[in-house]
């Protein structure tokens, strides 16, 4: 929490909302009744705490604290404990309330859906949205035809393709030492570790490469086939997130931590990076014929939900699971039902298009409730019918489903309304480096995280309450990387 929290607040947007247009008493005088709730009041005290300066007193040194022992009291500084915050972050995530270690990918976006829940009456002041960006899957099937799927989200979460490594010849120099040091029964020194070295744009061309969809459902060849995907960004945000996937699933799904560097520029340019949606000449898959959809239904890959359940999952829930990631795979499958298990609908049977959505009766006093929250109707209406009705669960559907906007059927074209694109901040695609969030440690389960952050020509390490200047920062060691879009 402390190093995202640090790069957070080190960004134009939470450090106009929360401290340079939001003073300290005023909002303590326009809170809600019991301020220590409210995300925004505690929001805009971690900001003053943080960025007004009151509290970065140097500690005394030794032999200061021996001519005035009295000034400790007055000098010493222990950092800012913000107990009130994470007790309101982590009221609607029980995990986030424990000691225990957090993952830090999984804090910033609970964190952001936070943050846009609390200002969606307001969507003017919400600094989540510098954050959030569009991204567009194209698919292309053997008989021509393309289909389009739309979804919004806060990080570009991105493989580490380990065949592009750059020092090949080191690693396999290595390789061999390292078998014959243990054909001896040594262990080899940290001194003699020859990591792998790959470059960021390699993991950004991973991202954009061409990708196998098998068991795609063709409208147009009316059966399963096997299409090719691509992904493009449709906006550019004012600042990107960067999420090298470090951590993976070894052979019986042991958590393992990638031992690599990531070799990380100060600027980047991902203008090449954008989609252009349907192309002159394209032609659309078409839509599915209703009638037809019982038996056009996509069905769940068997071996899927056979190494799902093994691992202790419910049998239905693994299906859906398989269903809603296409079949792609395993680890997709179970990403999605992490993710949904606490969807509303995650019980209901599956549909077998005997009842259209259509038919659901949705309270138009409802709709309207949602509306004024800030919800686009559709959005609105969906979420009802997947809620049975409920406004709160309705609400927390939503965000849970940030990609509920446009539809995440891998079988059809999905548009986005109108307006959708326009409400992304975009701008050109180069980016400079301004914060690392790096983790010391084998898994998820332990170690700990370390933030740095470039601040007035300098790179500054935070370490939980030690702050100083970082000479050479670990660039190349980072788990979350956040880049400031550079405007021409």
């Amino acid at each position: 929490m402390a190093s995202t929290m640090q790069v957070v607040f080190s960004t134009r947007s939470f450090c106009a909302r929360y401290y340079l247009n939001q003073d300290l008493r005023k909002a303590f005088e326009t809170a809600p009744a019991d301020p220590t709730v409210d995300l925004n009041m505690q929001l805009t005290k971690l900001a003053h705490g943080l960025l007004s300066g009151r509290y970065s007193i140097p500690a005394i040194q030794k032999d200061d604290i021996a001519n005035d022992a009295t000034s400790i009291s007055k000098a010493k500084q222990e950092g800012i404990p913000p107990r009130m915050f994470k007790a309101v972050i982590a009221a609607s995530h029980p995990e986030f309330s424990t000691m225990r270690q957090q993952d830090a990918l999984e804090f910033f976006l609970h964190f952001l859906e936070q943050v846009e829940r609390v200002n969606a009456g307001n969507p003017a002041l919400d600094p989540s949205q510098s954050f959030k960006f569009g991204i567009e899957e194209r698919i292309s099937c053997p008989s021509g035809k393309v289909a389009y799927n739309r979804r919004v989200d806060y990080i570009l979460s991105l493989n580490i393709p380990l065949e592009q490594a750059t020092n090949k010849e080191q690693l396999e120099a290595f390789a061999k030492l390292k078998e014959e040091k243990t054909s001896e029964g040594k262990e080899v020194s940290s001194d003699e570790i020859v990591r792998p070295r790959v470059p960021l744009v390699a993991c950004l061309a991973n991202y954009s490469a061409p990708e196998e969809v098998h068991d795609f459902y063709s409208t147009a060849l009316k059966a399963k086939t096997t299409a090719i995907k691509t992904a493009g960004l449709i906006s550019f945000p004012d600042y990107l997130v960067l999420h090298m996937r470090k951590f993976v699933m070894e052979a019986g799904w042991v958590p393992k931590k990638l031992d690599v560097y990531i070799d990380v520029p100060n600027i980047i340019d991902i203008s090449h990076m954008r989609s252009k949606g349907l192309q002159p000449g394209e032609e659309l898959l078409p839509d599915a014929v209703a009638e037809d959809e019982g038996s056009q239904r996509l069905m769940a890959n068997e071996d899927i939900v056979c190494q799902l359940v093994s691992m202790g999952f419910n049998q239905l829930h693994c299906q859906k699971a398989a269903i809603n990631t296409s079949n792609v795979g395993v680890e997709e499958a179970m990403n999605w039902l992490l993710s949904h298990m606490d969807d509303p609908d995650i019980d209901a049977p599956i549909s077998q298009g005997s009842k259209n959505d259509d038919d659901i009766f949705v309270d138009a006093s409802k709709v309207d409730t949602l509306l004024s929250f800030g919800f686009q109707e559709e959005i609105a209406r969906k979420a009802l019918k997947a809620s049975g009705g409920d406004i709160e669960k309705a609400t927390d559907w939503i965000f849970s489903h940030p990609t509920a906007s446009t539809s995440a059927d891998m079988d059809s074209m999905s548009t986005s309304p109108p307006g959708v694109d326009a409400a992304l901040a975009d701008g050109g695609g180069r980016y400079r480096l301004i914060g690392i969030v790096s983790h010391i440690g084998t898994s998820t389960l332990c170690g700990h995280y370390v933030a740095h952050i470039y601040k007035e020509g300098r790179w500054v390490i935070f370490n939980d309450d030690k702050v100083g200047v970082s000479v050479d920062p670990p660039k190349d060691m980072g788990y979350l990387y956040f880049f400031e879009r550079l405007d021409d």
